[in-house]
């Protein structure tokens, strides 16, 4: 089937906007893939070092370019449930790569931090700007020149979107994607938000939280929540970067690693040597970019892609922007029900049909462009199955269900949880924002109430231990972006702006920082931009000053005299307190430069 008009439309205009961008990129990438991978034409002492600790044979095949060799770029670690898991990855890797008739080197590691264990704490502030960071670190492992394909270990926040960003920067060469899966459920995830609840309102010990806590994290793989990082295995997939079925299966089960051991066995079978040859940067273009979006906006995913989509795409010459997302929002039905936006977590979604089903529903009313390429082959319709065990550990595929195995956690097309995805752009005098509504009741999109301003998320909280946070109102919690302090994620307002709309406070949130993928039942007008820094409008905001946030006509407004308004002088902070400490004077020269949230808050495409 083709494309919705309406899809196409949407993507037509990014493919003109891109034009001159997207050609001179893919330039590059065709300029590079003809002068190839030849690692014959290194110097002796070149060749030497590179590898010096292979085989015998192995040293024979690529001294002379006979084999293709594949580069491992890893976000191992074994502190982070989520990367312990690629310990053994190399080992398999390798293995499947001899079994080919091919070679396997680690080309390097990137750092992984997880926003699990840095909320609320100074580590935070270098969390956005590791994706770029892991974007250079890639290139710094790719940048031998000794391989003719690479697949790439990541899972997380900002790993995935970083090791994208160098998977196109590196476009000559094909590159495969191999997450590690979700760990196994745990303490179901409303429970853990109650206990949270309870211990905000000092109604439960630390002992509690902790002991909630340790049962929802609880072993290896990802956190179960529908949060940054599933929303990034989801898009890996629907993008085409996944074998089919790949994401969503659990760590240290024979599946997982056969599915490992396909993905290292194909990235070589699509090398220059070979009769498929698909660099990553021919592969991902403007209908790879919109499948991804529909994917986010149809399974509720993160708001932490309205930046992370922006910066991997112009990785790739190509310019998304907010309104293109808000757009493809009204376009997009929101098919699954995965907590924060339901109770369900990603392994009932899985099993209730999983990512198979969801791109069969998609592809059924022409929501996603099926004529794409991918790692796999041809077309989109190819990762409409299910991964399964076959014998002598291969991997069998077969087609998803036609019909959901728990319409309440994914449903079909034509019964969908909502008409549309959730993420919408705010504009209005206060400058442009990003709402996610998929898990906010109807009779919030609009709130219009007095502001309450903070300059950072712990002020609030201290307003809320002294029961200052009473009546209606608008938190505006500013001085939170990228150039401010490196726009961490404000996740410790989520309870307490929950806590007081159960109360029944109409209460919502202005900031020009971020909030947390897991960002639910409270309205929150997130990434302002321009920022209180640059001198953006939400630097004038004075507390008392009544904000009107209407998610349904897609506007955000301070309701004072216009004149009045812009003649406010602009508030200022003091930041020194986050200049120093864990780090955070290394990234100095990133918050100098970092660019706008809607270019993607990114230091690589200000």
């Amino acid at each position: 089937m083709s494309a919705d008009k309406r899809i196409e439309a949407i993507t037509a205009r990014i493919v003109e906007r891109s034009k001159p961008h997207r050609e001179a990129y893919l330039g590059r990438v065709r300029a590079a893939a003809a002068s190839g991978v030849h690692r014959s034409v290194l110097s002796c002492g070149n060749l030497a070092h590179g590898f010096a600790v292979c085989s015998p044979a192995e040293k024979d095949a690529l001294a002379g370019d006979r084999v293709p060799n594949l580069g491992i770029i890893t976000s191992y670690n074994d502190m982070l449930s989520a990367h312990q898991p690629f310990e053994t990855y190399p080992a398999l890797i390798r293995e499947a790569a001899r079994e080919a008739g091919g070679v396997a080197q680690v080309a390097g590691g990137v750092p992984a931090m997880c926003d699990g264990v840095t909320q609320g704490q100074p580590g935070m502030e270098l969390s956005l700007f590791s994706r770029d960071l892991i974007a250079m670190a890639a290139g710094v492992g790719l940048s031998h020149n000794m391989f003719d394909s690479v697949v790439y270990l990541g899972v997380c926040d900002k790993i995935v979107p970083g090791l994208t960003i160098a998977a196109l920067t590196f476009g000559h060469l094909p590159a495969v994607f191999i997450p590690a899966g979700p760990m196994t459920s745990g303490l179901p995830n409303d429970e853990k938000a109650r206990v949270r609840q309870l211990f905000a309102e000092g109604k439960a010990g630390r002992a509690e939280l902790l002991e909630a806590e340790s049962k929802s994290y609880h072993g290896p793989g990802t956190c179960t929540f529908y949060g940054t990082a599933n929303s990034n295995q989801m898009l890996m997939e629907i993008m085409g970067f996944h074998m089919p079925g790949a994401s969503f299966i659990n760590p240290g089960t024979p599946l997982r690693d056969a599915l490992t051991k396909e993905a290292a066995k194909r990235a070589l079978a699509i090398t220059a040597q070979g009769n498929e040859f698909t660099p990553a940067g021919e592969m991902i273009d403007e209908r790879s970019i919109v499948n991804g979006v529909v994917g986010l906006h149809a399974t509720g995913g993160s708001t932490n892609h309205t930046l992370h989509l922006l910066a991997m795409a112009r990785a790739a010459g190509i310019l998304l922007t907010w309104e293109d997302i808000s757009d493809l929002s009204d376009v997009v039905p929101l098919l699954a029900r995965v907590y924060p936006n339901g109770l369900a977590d990603v392994n009932h979604f899985h099993a209730a049909g999983g990512m198979g089903f969801l791109i069969q529903e998609l592809l059924k009313h022409g929501l996603l462009h099926d004529d794409v390429r991918t790692v796999y082959g041809q077309g989109l319709n190819a990762y409409t199955v299910d991964a399964r065990l076959g014998a002598n550990g291969t991997v069998l595929r077969e087609p998803s269900p036609k019909v959901s195995h728990d319409p309440k956690v994914l449903a079909n097309i034509e019964t969908p949880f909502q008409p549309t995805g959730g993420l919408k752009m705010l504009t209005g005098n206060i400058g442009n924002a990003v709402i996610k509504i998929s898990a906010v009741k109807p009779e919030r999109h609009v709130i219009e109430a007095p502001a309450k301003v903070f300059h950072d998320q712990l002020e609030l909280n201290a307003a809320f231990k002294a029961g200052e946070l009473t009546g209606d109102f608008i938190a505006v919690v500013r001085f939170q972006g990228p150039k401010a302090n490196g726009m961490p994620e404000l996740h410790k307002l989520t309870t307490v702006l929950g806590i007081l709309q159960d109360r029944g406070q109409r209460v919502a949130l202005l900031t020009d920082g971020r909030m947390s993928g897991a960002s639910g039942k409270v309205p929150a007008a997130i990434h302002v931009t321009p920022e209180a820094v640059d001198n953006g409008p939400i630097g004038r905001i004075r507390d008392g000053d009544v904000i009107r946030l209407d998610a349904t006509n897609g506007t955000i407004e301070v309701l004072v005299d216009a004149a009045e308004f812009a003649a406010r002088p602009q508030a200022a902070a003091d930041l020194s307190g986050n200049e120093f400490g864990m780090g955070r004077e290394l990234f100095a020269p990133f918050r100098a430069i970092a660019g706008p949230a809607d270019h993607g808050a990114s230091v690589l495409f200000a």
